[in-house]
């Protein structure tokens, strides 16, 4: 048998390693998303099994974004020509396949390897994960929402599927937890809507209701202003709301669970309040760049929140 030099990779081990490496880059985003993945105080299963639901939910993100790493990896492992490595839509299909194989037999990306034992373990369904893909895809078709019910409808499949993997994850989904937690993950869609709209318009997209811009008589072109004008204030103040009340809706699911759980989903509304406190405090002048929340005034929201006040 040949075999490889000290030093010298056979192109199994090499393949390997590019595919470990693919893995790693989109994990290590974790650590630069507003909210902590899976924070140390949380027990090691959990933290696993959050962390390979964040590799998924961060990949399908970056293919929707056109933000993959280049070089074509991803493409690759999902099995799609290098001809079409581009094709965002082209790219979301072969996901969903090798989502599919999560279920029923082996997943061909390192990042749904990875995922298939927490499925299994945690009993998960695909119906949130799908839910995911099919934001990502509408986000190649749609650009922009008429109704604050249209964003509303977008938001079940962007950000919901995220709380109730959270919930499946620790075992404690109810129909009233998966309501608040759907109430929460909305908020937390919309806030970093409001903090991203420069950034989102650079994308062609408007997550701002066509209905609510024209009462606020905003016009796209405001929003490409490099400072804030009043309307667009009033607008933005008008949606934070709208964040907060979600919020609030959503804040009693804190106190339905406890130990470490709790801490974890006090700090998702406490984040979630710290932004839009964060915008206020901004004036809700976002265009220049996303108002973010300082953490003595995050930790004061987790206290806040923990004693279900607020």
């Amino acid at each position: 048998m040949c075999r490889p030099r000290p030093g010298q990779r056979t192109v199994t081990g090499t393949a390997t390693a590019r595919d470990d490496d693919t893995e790693r880059a989109t994990l290590d985003k974790a650590t630069a998303e507003n909210f902590p993945v899976a924070p140390f105080f949380l027990p090691r299963a959990w933290r696993t099994d959050l962390m390979a639901v964040y590799g998924f939910a961060r990949l399908v993100d970056d293919i929707g974004d056109g933000d993959l790493a280049p070089g074509g990896a991803d493409a690759r492992l999902l099995g799609v020509p290098r001809e079409r490595a581009g094709d965002r839509m082209a790219l979301l299909d072969a996901f969903e396949a090798d989502l599919h194989r999560v279920f029923d037999s082996a997943p061909h990306h390192p990042l749904l390897r990875r995922l298939q034992p927490t499925v299994r373990r945690c009993a998960l369904t695909p119906e949130p994960f799908l839910g995911l893909i099919a934001a990502n895809r509408q986000d190649q078709l749609v650009k922009r929402y008429e109704t604050y019910d249209d964003l509303l409808a977008y938001c079940e499949l962007s950000a919901n599927p995220v709380g109730r993997l959270v919930l499946g994850v620790t075992g404690t989904s109810t129909p009233e937890r998966v309501r608040r937690s759907d109430a929460i993950c909305t908020a937390l869609q919309i806030v970093e809507h409001l903090q991203d709209v420069a950034e989102d318009l650079g994308r062609d997209r408007i997550y701002l209701p066509a209905e609510d811009m024209k009462r606020f008589h905003v016009q796209e072109a405001d929003l490409a202003a490099a400072t804030t004008g009043a309307s667009v204030r009033a607008l933005v103040a008008y949606e934070a709301q709208r964040a907060g009340d979600l919020l609030n809706e959503g804040a009693p699911l804190v106190g339905s669970v406890h130990g470490r759980l709790r801490l974890l989903l006090a700090g998702f509304v406490a984040g979630g309040r710290a932004a839009v406190e964060a915008i206020a405090a901004a004036r809700y002048d976002v265009l220049p760049g996303p108002p973010k929340p300082g953490k003595l005034r995050l930790l004061r929201e987790v206290g806040v929140t923990m004693r279900g006040e607020g």
